[in-house]
């Protein structure tokens, strides 16, 4: 078993990041940031991120989760909302989000306070989705115990004839949240671990930005 790697290490070099050149409103420079990476290639996933809450048992918990969509109300996803994550966001709202593009040797960490979004959301994002994972949303009571991957493929094949030729209605327990900003930080790797760290804090209606030691 391996257990020293002290030597797994590598020099950022690939861009610098200065409280000029950042927008001064922080969804532009997300966008900015995030067509950068998905345009230079090498990330499967580009939406990808690592959403952490509280548990409803005090501990910490982070899971990747795919973002649909960001706009002036903040980021969004979605997920059944009796799932672990769902059941922990209404019991502590407040979550952070954080991006890491290696290729372009940058992170993006959001905190934020997440809310649901309205149903006629949810059931529009809900069918959106190929057939698959609509009724895959139906067959999983996510986060609970299970016999048997053959129970849930089961039941998945039962689903699949009763709607073979009908819409799968949304489960009631399934929805989106948004998670509101109210703290951005953008992280760019530079040489000798003197990483540029450029912050934006929200300030009642304006966004104040400063600068953090790596």
């Amino acid at each position: 078993m391996r257990d020293n790697l002290h030597k797994e290490r590598k020099s950022y070099e690939k861009g610098e990041l200065s409280e000029r050149s950042v927008d001064a409103n922080p969804l532009q420079q997300f966008r900015k940031w995030y067509y950068e990476t998905e345009h230079t290639g090498g990330v499967d996933e580009v939406n990808a991120m690592t959403l952490s809450t509280i548990g409803t048992d005090g501990y910490p918990r982070g899971r990747v989760v795919l973002l649909k969509k960001y706009d002036e109300n903040g980021f969004y996803f979605y997920t059944n909302y009796n799932s672990e994550k769902g059941v922990s966001i209404q019991n502590n709202n407040h979550v952070c989000l954080s991006f890491f593009w290696p290729v372009m040797e940058r992170q993006v960490i959001i905190k934020g306070i997440a809310s649901k979004t309205s149903e006629a959301d949810a059931t529009n994002y809900f069918h959106s989705r190929p057939k698959g994972s609509q009724l895959g949303a139906v067959v999983s009571n996510q986060s609970k115990e299970i016999d048997s991957r053959e129970a849930l493929e089961s039941r998945l094949l039962e689903l699949e004839k009763l709607y073979e030729n009908k819409e799968i209605p949304k489960p009631k327990d399934w929805g989106g949240f948004v998670v509101a900003p109210v703290e951005i930080e953008f992280w760019q790797g530079r040489p000798n671990r003197l990483h540029d760290r450029i912050r934006y804090r929200l300030q009642g209606h304006d966004w104040e930005i400063d600068r953090l030691q790596p």
